[in-house]
């Protein structure tokens, strides 16, 4: 941001690309409630122990488990009522879905009914929370389908490609909202002062190239052979047949992970593994993997599952789980076709 210029609130980037026509008001009220929100839960992410919102939630010494299986932190629990009381009473929202709940939840009948769905992953990366590492949310927005009186969880089955507006909101040494609503991918970074977010980046591009990588490495015994190979070779540097050494960073908080690289590039992987493929994969594609596949996209780079473009997947499930690889374009591309290689060679064999 040019220090110099009249700073951008989120307020007043909305009510412009509402003028232009790129958004309605109820879009625009929708991503301001949710901004709100995010407030909110970075006000509670900041208290830590001093809050007393550390630890697992639960009763009697057994955690909470939700319906990932999961065990739920206390923050979990919070930032989704957090989410949840915000947006349920504005008149924009037909229904929303959290990963922590089992099914989408209705507006409430004494509040008027809106035409978009809202999905969201109140707190990604909570494991991190007890050892004070970067957290956050992340949502996405749907247009709920004309002539449905009663909203239920295939209303929300509807391809990465259908969002109108997708974010999330990084709890780290600055709160940051980075968000698209079409029309590139945007950072606005919290003015503690004033209570605003102010856009800090406007138009984030992820570099095509990159030496960065970012997965789990403890996972690599129990991944699919073309997994194998790339890294294999991202790991041989220079003298492998990539040419050029790679550096790798891993955060466990996919929000932390996805906003360095569209920071400074790079490729985000979580493969398909013989530990998470009977579940399809790892992430999830509504409340993870669709909404920053459109944020990637729209900075210039490219998301996939390895073997499809991510946003055109159809949804089969309000949980699917699906493989991620996002980033810098060409080397998303350089892993799709690690895999599109592999598979036709098993296909010539067989």
């Amino acid at each position: 941001m040019n220090p110099t210029a009249s700073p951008v609130s989120l307020t007043r980037y909305l009510i412009e690309e509402q003028r232009e026509g790129r958004i309605g008001p109820n879009l625009r009220l929708l991503i301001e409630v949710v901004a709100r929100a995010c407030k909110s839960i970075s006000i509670q992410v900041g208290k830590g122990a001093l809050g007393g919102v550390l630890g697992d939630a639960g009763s009697g010494g057994e955690a909470s488990i939700n319906v990932q299986g999961e065990a739920q932190k206390k923050l979990d629990v919070l930032s989704n009522e957090i989410l949840l009381e915000a947006n349920a009473w504005g008149g924009h929202l037909a229904a929303l879905a959290s990963e922590e709940m089992d099914h989408c939840v209705a507006i409430p009948d004494e509040y008027p009914r809106g035409k978009y769905l809202l999905l969201f992953d109140p707190l990604d990366g909570s494991s991190n929370i007890d050892v004070n590492i970067s957290v956050g949310t992340i949502f996405s927005v749907l247009r709920c389908p004309e002539d449905v009186e009663t909203v239920g969880d295939e209303h929300f089955l509807q391809p990465g490609t259908a969002q109108v507006a997708a974010g999330y909101c990084t709890y780290g040494p600055s709160t940051m909202l980075v968000l698209t609503i079409g029309n590139g991918t945007h950072a606005f970074t919290l003015d503690r002062e004033i209570g605003s977010f102010v856009m800090t980046t406007r138009g984030m591009r992820i570099p095509e190239e990159t030496r960065e990588f970012a997965v789990n490495m403890s996972n690599q015994r129990f991944w699919e052979e073309p997994m194998q190979q790339y890294v294999g070779d991202l790991l041989a540097g220079k003298e492998g047949p990539r040419g050029k050494d790679f550096n790798m960073r891993w955060v466990a908080s996919m929000v932390a992970d996805v906003h360095r690289i569209l920071t400074r590039g790079g490729i985000f992987s979580y493969p398909l593994d013989s530990k998470c493929a009977p579940k399809g994969g790892k992430l999830r594609l509504m409340y993870e993997a669709n909404p920053m596949a459109f944020l990637v996209e729209q900075a210039g780079g490219a998301a996939s599952t390895g073997r499809q473009r991510m946003l055109d997947v159809r949804p089969t499930g309000l949980h699917q789980r699906v493989p991620v690889f996002l980033g810098s374009k060409n080397e998303v591309e350089a892993a799709v076709r690690y895999h599109a290689e592999h598979d036709a060679q098993a296909r010539a064999v067989a």
